[in-house]
Order: structure tokens, then sequence, then C-alpha cells
């Protein structure tokens, strides 16, 4: 009894999946899981979340000459080398700009703290007597 079952099921399948498109079909038998597993997978493995944005198949070229001449970069290569140019650029500006900031407010910090001591240190001072019996 469920040979013949098994049997009608799969004749079902088939002929459901001969209805819908071959796109649509394939779709159906395979299994999807997350992207964000596969993500989470890839991370803690120490790989990168894409794939495509970095490994062998992408940084290295199509091809190389026998005599050891370099191959010139690829369309995709050229960008993302001036892309990674401008963004060290950036990265610089900012150190410079936070590394500037850090000194002049411990440069104002300093001024401050001098300002503080030179109005004790100018403070209306004991005069005649008083100065005499306090050494």
């Amino acid at each position: 009894m469920s040979a013949i079952l098994t049997n009608i099921i799969r004749t079902k399948n088939i002929e459901f999946c001969l209805r819908l498109s071959a796109v649509q079909c394939l779709v159906r038998q395979l299994s999807s899981t997350s992207s964000m597993n596969t993500k989470q997978w890839r991370l803690e493995r120490g790989l990168p979340a894409n794939r495509l944005t970095e490994g062998v198949l992408i940084d290295a070229p199509d091809y190389t000459y026998l005599d050891g001449r370099p191959t010139p970069l690829l369309q995709k290569q050229k960008k993302r080398m001036l892309r990674q140019q401008d963004y060290a650029r950036q990265i610089i500006a900012n150190i410079s700009e936070i590394d500037f900031a850090k000194q002049r407010y411990f440069d104002n910090m300093k001024a401050a703290e001098e300002d503080r001591n030179n109005i004790i240190n100018n403070r209306l001072k004991p005069k005649g007597k008083a100065l005499l019996r306090k050494k």
C-alpha cells in the first residue's frame, strides 16, 4: 500500500514539475538556508562575509607572461586599488585631525592650569607687620 502511495506522490511531483518552468522546479527542489547563517559561518572561520570580495580568484591576475613581465591590472582590480588608496588617505587625514584635537586639548588644559597658577600667585599678599610675622 505504501509503495502505491509513494508512486502516486512521485508521479504528482513530476507532473507538478513539468507544469512549472525549469527554474521554479529547481527552486522547489533545493533547500534554502538563511544567508545570515552562511555569513556567520564564514565569519566564525575567519573568512570574509562575502566570498566575492577577496581571495585568489579575485586578487590574482587572469593570466601571466612566461617571461616574467607583470600583467596589467584588471579594471575591477584598478578600481578597488584606487578605492583603497582613497580610504587610506581619508584614514590618515582623520588620524591627523584627531592628533591635532588631542594636542589642542592638552595645550588648552595646560594654559588653563597656568592661568590658575598665575591667579593664585598674584593674589593680594600681606604687607607691613603681617608680612614680617609670617616669616
